[in-house]
């Protein structure tokens, strides 16, 4: 009888131990999970988030666009071709050839400008800058159009859906990254996802932590081009995969050297 309260007992810490409570699963908390009598309809606190700023980078992919009211005979900006919305397959291969690759200088070509230095300028400032350009060659209320169309980012581990996914603007949280993947497994941990991210020739590693409430201020809020988030598993997973298996064939393997050795009794 005290083996099998023992055995009973071991099962028990076990199950327990494979348990996975709302602290480790409820994202941007504040002192707020499992609390009663959380107030209604009403602000409760606010964040100053940091000002989202992407500078385009070498081997971004640019769609330029010049727009304006001089005839097109004599508008030698005015490229512009029929773009696809970037959506998958060939629809986003489409929009990437239509597109001008940033060079390893952080140039493109511009008509009749020749290479022109987009890198290290932020969307805006690239617009800026080409209407500027546009104005001294004599276009007459010129329209500068300029869009990222490779932005994309990647995410493994315990996400419902890995992949990489290409997305039709450059700010994007990483909560909203997250959900883009179809959110987080049941088992993941919130706690240590892994940031990896170029910046120039470096390559940084970040670990954030989305149970606090806090990271609305972090830094890392917002996704950059080629960000990589890969998200851990908690020490339950193991548990919850294995167990039951490992378990079943426990079982069956006791029961059979249990009749076996009833049976060389016998």
């Amino acid at each position: 009888m005290s083996n099998i309260i023992r055995w009973i007992a071991l099962l028990g810490v076990v199950f327990l131990s494979s348990c996975v409570s709302n602290r480790k699963v409820t994202l941007l908390q504040k002192d707020d999970v499992n609390a009663v009598g959380l107030p209604k309809d009403k602000v409760v606190r606010t964040y100053d988030i940091d000002t989202f700023v992407y500078k385009i980078q070498s081997n971004d992919i640019v769609s330029v666009r010049f727009e304006s009211l001089t005839p097109k005979e004599f508008d030698f900006f005015n490229t512009q071709a029929v773009q696809q919305p970037i959506g998958g397959g060939a629809l986003a291969a489409s929009a990437l050839l239509v597109g001008e690759l940033v060079d390893e200088h952080g140039e493109i070509p511009i008509p009749l400008v020749g290479k022109f230095k987009i890198a290290g300028l932020t969307v805006f400032q690239a617009q800026q800058a080409l209407h500027d350009i546009a104005i001294g060659y004599g276009i007459k209320s010129p329209i500068v159009r300029v869009r990222l169309i490779n932005y994309r980012i990647t995410l493994l581990g315990e996400v419902n859906h890995e992949g990489t996914t290409l997305l039709t603007t450059n700010r994007v949280s990483i909560m909203e990254a997250i959900g883009l993947a179809g959110g987080l497994g049941e088992l993941a941990d919130r706690s240590k996802i892994k940031l990896i991210r170029q910046n120039g020739n470096q390559t940084e590693v970040v670990y954030l932590n989305l149970l606090e409430e806090e990271f609305f201020k972090s830094p890392y809020y917002y996704t950059y081009q080629n960000d990589i988030l890969i998200v851990p598993a908690l020490r339950q997973r193991a548990y919850r995969k294995y167990f039951g298996q490992n378990l079943a064939l426990f079982v069956s393997t006791v029961s059979v050297v249990l009749l076996t050795l009833n049976l060389l009794k016998n």
